[in-house]
């Protein structure tokens, strides 16, 4: 299993904090084209990725036991 961490508008457009999902040896940028139609998320292309509390990229592969956290852009003033 996979943990996936939501941030900001995340968490209120799945409702969730956190979910787990199982799939392993699938990369971030798959995890993420999942979890938009799974979730139906808005895109999470400009999403800001984490995988065990260090950045990563769409091609980093996703291993079992892994937390991966989505960190979409925020803006404010």
């Amino acid at each position: 299993m996979i943990k996936v961490l939501f941030f900001a508008r995340l968490q209120d457009e799945t409702g969730k904090e956190s979910i787990e999902v199982d799939k392993t040896n699938i990369t971030v940028d798959d995890l993420k084209q999942h979890l938009e139609e799974e979730y139906n998320l808005s895109s999470l292309s400009h999403t800001m990725v984490a995988v065990n509390e260090n950045y990563a990229d769409g091609s980093t592969t996703l291993k079992e036991g892994d937390t991966l956290a989505l960190i979409p852009p925020v803006s404010g003033g």
